[in-house]
């Protein structure tokens, strides 16, 4: 099975992806070139070409200074290359210009001149997150305009993706089926010094940054700490309060992103909880009062590492074990509308070792009481009475005696039952101790 696969990854690898003029014009530089279609499933049709799902991520490409009429079958001047990383995948679009070079191959063939291409990630021309393409001003003429010449702002507002007054929009999906979906409102994330940022195209991106004490347009977490201290962010999705200038950078807000996850040191966030009340100062951030022993500290002062999971709504799920909680100090729960805890197969066990189990209040100071104690005791108080009735009911000497005790022995036979354990009064759900 493991041969099976190796030589099927081999064969895929060694499809027919150069040609000799392409060869001799790289040599052992790099070239830039413009992405004329990338293979991303089995509909693409240059699929088989790239070497099927072993060929995933290859482009068909064009060099940067040399022109392809559509009407060209041959394309002499088009060839294809493969990511030059299999691990971290970022795929260009089309029409993306990327840097191409010739790598080992893995032709059976003792040839040194058998290479394999390679492209290494889009070139940033527009320096956006979002999307890079550059149409091909030698195909057309006409496209060679002071359009292609416009400022991020000028892009953003659509110029990039026309080639000429002639022209249709600029594809950026090719002729293998890609959804992509241009967008002028998604924002790159502002950098600040030493920050390390991954960022998708669609407004999702990795922070690995600090606390940066700085001017300009300043982020939420630096109130707190010396500059240098880490933290990293985890976002999903642009604000609905962004702008339609995607060009310009945003900053990090944990309140307004739809989806974020803080992994902190010394930084305050100042997250809005949604079971927070009406206060002044500390006491209005202080959610989840008069649950435990000692207050935790509230959410918007604290500041040691933490971790911080903020979205429109949190799901744990495990499959095949459990979920596990576990603190140091205290576990709180609180919701503005219900809280329900149900065992489908098991049991619900609520146990405090060296504390009380309160219900109602926090400081509760009524205890329940032991059920099966007390019906034990209550049905020995029942059949004493019972005794002191049966004696009352054939007392004549007393007026009103004998009727009196005949009907409250009636009542205390209907409540009364042989075995203590059968009151109606006691839950076969609820236990204590």
């Amino acid at each position: 099975m493991l041969k099976q696969g190796l030589s099927y990854l081999n064969n895929s690898a060694t499809a027919n992806i150069g040609n000799s003029q392409l060869s001799k014009s790289i040599g052992g530089e790099f070239i830039t070139a413009r992405v004329i279609d990338i293979s991303l499933n089995s509909n693409s049709q240059i699929f088989d070409e790239t070497g099927g799902w072993g060929g995933i991520g290859s482009i068909k490409f064009q060099q940067l200074d040399k022109t392809v009429s559509p009407n060209n079958k041959n394309q002499e001047n088009t060839t294809f290359a493969k990511p030059i990383n299999g691990q971290f995948k970022t795929f260009p679009l089309v029409n993306e210009v990327v840097l191409i070079f010739r790598g080992p191959s893995t032709q059976k063939t003792q040839s040194s001149n058998t290479k394999t291409y390679y492209y290494i990630n889009t070139v940033a021309l527009w320096n956006n997150q979002h999307v890079n393409p550059f149409p091909d001003v030698f195909f057309d003429n006409t496209s060679v305009t002071p359009s292609m010449n416009k400022s991020n702002s000028d892009l953003q507002a659509g110029s990039v993706a026309k080639t000429s007054k002639k022209t249709t929009q600029l594809s950026l999906n090719g002729n293998s089926g890609g959804t992509f979906v241009e967008k002028g409102n998604v924002h790159p994330i502002l950098p600040y010094a030493g920050d390390n940022i991954f960022e998708g195209r669609f407004g999702n991106s990795i922070r690995l940054g600090n606390t940066s004490k700085t001017g300009g347009l300043r982020n939420t977490w630096s109130e707190s700490g010396d500059s240098g201290e880490p933290i990293t962010i985890l976002k999903n999705g642009q604000p609905s309060s962004g702008s339609s200038k995607g060009f310009e950078p945003i900053v990090e807000d944990i309140n307004t992103d739809p989806t974020s996850i803080y992994l902190t040191s010394t930084q305050k966030i100042p997250i809005q909880i949604s079971t927070s009340t009406q206060g002044v100062g500390e006491a209005a951030t202080v959610p989840f009062s008069n649950l435990v022993e000692v207050t935790p500290k509230s959410p918007t002062s604290y500041n040691a590492p933490q971790v911080i999971l903020n979205s429109s709504r949190l799901l744990f799920n495990s499959t095949t074990d459990s979920i596990l909680f576990s603190s140091q100090k205290s576990i709180v729960a609180e919701a503005r509308e219900d809280v329900g805890v149900k065992s489908l197969g098991g049991n619900l066990t609520l146990t405090a070792d060296k504390g009380t189990v309160s219900l109602g209040v926090k400081d509760a100071d009524q205890s329940l009481v032991r059920g099966n104690d007390f019906a034990s005791n209550y049905w020995v108080l029942l059949n004493a009475m019972e005794n002191l009735l049966s004696a009352l009911k054939n007392e004549a000497s007393i007026p009103g005696a004998a009727s009196a005790a005949a009907l409250l022995l009636t009542q205390l036979n209907e409540i009364n039952v042989p075995d203590s354990s059968k009151f109606k009064f006691l839950s076969n759900k609820v236990k204590t101790i």
